[in-house]
């Protein structure tokens, strides 16, 4: 909690000073108050009050009073900015620190998790800060000055707010020994709430073709019931502050004005003027002290709201300082690199393996790609083919062995100086929420024109010539995902994203797959035509799409069966023979 807190800007320490003013002020006008009380009642009772009396003790009252409420204002307003900035600051950095994560970084703590960490999480923090603070500095000053004036008085008046302060104590600490660990579940089944939501909105036309709702709602039913279980045994165990707080209060009223009864009873003098005088005073004593009890047993309401609040967040403070305390995997390196050569690209003995170190996905890999050349990969499913794309992109870190790009281990680039040199149309084509345009243009940093001969060139080559027949051409809008387009426009769209950026290298990750045998080989032709000076690698199934590559890699349960040309291959390797055969007669072929 510590190590977040250390994160609130200096500009809103001056914030935290007007709040510690603002409660002193506050607790001062309080205690103040009953001062007053006790004036006006010597009064009454004393024979001796009058309109002045009244008029002068009931207007310091008022004045307290709304002074009190001045100050509580002006302090929820500082704690509220404190806080919104806190929550603003948090959520920045829990942002920028995932969007440096390595895929292995992300899948540690899963998608779902790192939302509910960035959003609701945050959220529990903003929460204590905003009513924490200004509970956690007025009630210990509270009490301790309450105290102070109460402890002047009778001894069995302290004693009896000492036991029922000790009541309050003992059971907000069960309250908290219970609740602490029943919270942590909480958040942890916020996560698998969130994972089983964004699963059923994400797969909803699958669920809906396989009439499978029924089984995604006792999943989702499952999860739901284990939150809500969860979060009614806190709840009962909460609510049972509340009518504790409630005998403890009335209780204490109680036995102040019991006791008080009692010493005014046993208030005997021979003279009976002395006598009254004395009892009045007791009783003017009992009214105050009865304000004064209760304001020690309120500063310690507030503690206990600040116990109640402290279990949850003690557990979102862990959880967000552990994304911000991951170490990243994969660092930049330390070089400035230049270079003359431009998409030299060479595997060395590269191996893979996931985190558990045994899933090897890919085991001894080495090939070479050389700039201006078009390099394919082949293989089953599952083979390897888009793990060496996540290898040369560095979105995992190699087990063993180098990846070098224009002679030079890519460790020692900068991330943003090795993908600066690296485009990729991805597998799955993914658009984000905008328009045509700020799509294909994505990540460029220059304003771009409409008529940009580079907008007009990507469109030409990745054929995505439909944006022009759309109501607002390359400004239609594209909604979250592009689910408003096919999955053929998206993977164009996606090509000419990889196109526009223009890189020494070009990555085609099976982006073909979605397009007609047509407009695949128009692609393919124009790719090849206009991207000369780019080394260009292609992740494809089909045969049709890699035959004119200058060198094919078959890939076969992780490892390099074979290299070699299209015509190579056929008359040498069973296995390309198999594929290509598969897909194509022999006339064909």
């Amino acid at each position: 909690m510590i190590y977040l807190l250390k994160n609130i800007r200096k500009r809103n320490i001056i914030y935290f000073i007007f709040v510690i003013c603002f409660v002193i002020l506050q607790v001062w006008l309080e205690l103040t108050l009953p001062e007053y009380t006790k004036a006006l009642t010597g009064a009454i009772n004393s024979n001796t009050a009058t309109m002045d009396v009244v008029w002068k003790n009931g207007g310091m009252m008022l004045l307290c009073a709304g002074g009190s409420m001045i100050s509580a204002l002006a302090c929820g307003f500082c704690c509220a900015k404190v806080a919104a900035d806190f929550a603003k600051t948090l959520r920045e950095m829990l942002f920028h620190k995932v969007n440096h994560f390595s895929t292995a970084d992300i899948n540690k703590f899963s998608v779902p998790s790192l939302i509910t960490r960035t959003t609701n999480d945050v959220v529990q923090l903003q929460m204590f800060v905003a009513m924490g603070t200004q509970m956690a500095i007025k009630a210990p000053i509270m009490a301790i000055w309450a105290l102070t004036k109460i402890s002047k008085t009778s001894v069995a008046w302290t004693v009896s707010t000492g036991v029922c302060i000790a009541i309050i104590v003992v059971t907000v600490l069960l309250v908290f020994l219970l609740c602490f660990p029943k919270f942590k579940k909480i958040q942890k089944l916020t996560d698998d709430l969130n994972d089983a939501t964004r699963e059923n909105v994400s797969g909803v036309r699958v669920i809906r073709a396989f009439n499978a709702e029924q089984f995604q709602n006792k999943k989702f039913d499952e999860v739901n019931s284990n939150v809500t279980n969860t979060n009614l045994f806190t709840s009962r165990i909460m609510g049972l502050m509340t009518p504790i707080m409630t005998i403890c209060m009335n209780g204490l009223t109680l036995a102040i004005y019991w006791i008080g009864s009692n010493l005014i009873n046993n208030s005997v003098d021979d003279n009976i003027f002395v006598q009254i005088e004395n009892r009045l005073d007791i009783y003017s004593n009992m009214v105050v002290f009865s304000s004064y009890a209760l304001q020690v047993v309120m500063s310690f309401m507030m503690l206990i709201m600040i116990f109640i609040l402290m279990p949850r967040v003690l557990v979102s403070a862990n959880r967000i300082k552990e994304v911000l305390k991951t170490e990243i995997l994969i660092k930049d390196g330390n070089m400035d690199i230049a270079t003359n050569e431009k998409g030299h690209i060479e595997f060395k003995n590269v191996s893979f393996s996931y985190s558990d170190g045994e899933n090897v996905a890919v085991s001894d890999i080495s090939f070479e790609a050389k700039p201006g050349q078009t390099i394919a990969f082949i293989g089953a499913t599952g083979s390897g083919k888009t793990t060496i794309m996540n290898l040369l992109n560095r979105f995992y870190e190699a087990t063993s062995g180098e990846i070098l790009l224009n002679g030079i281990n890519i460790k020692d680039y900068k991330l943003e100086d090795l993908r600066d040199r690296i485009s990729i149309a991805s597998q799955k084509a993914i658009l984000f929420k905008g328009d045509i345009k700020s799509n294909i243009t994505y990540g460029c940093d220059e304003q771009i024109d409409d008529n940009d001969p580079r907008l007009e060139k990507a469109i030409r080559i990745s054929k995505a010539d439909f944006v022009y027949d759309l109501k607002d051409g390359i400004h239609s809008e594209v909604s979250q995902g592009g689910t408003n387009f096919s999955g053929g426009q998206k993977q164009r769209i996606s090509i000419a994203r990889a196109v526009f950026k223009k890189s020494e290298v070009v990555v085609f990750d099976d982006t073909f797959s979605a397009l007609d045998y047509k407009t695949d080989m128009l692609v393919r032709k124009a790719v090849s035509e206009e991207l000369k000076d780019s080394t260009i690698i292609i992740v494809a199934q089909r045969i049709g799409t890699i035959k004119n590559a200058q060198a094919i890699v078959l890939l076969d349960d992780g490892k390099i069966s074979d290299i070699g040309t299209h015509e190579e291959l056929l008359k040498r390797s069973k296995l390309y023979q198999d594929i290509a055969l598969s897909q194509l007669s022999k006339e064909e072929l």
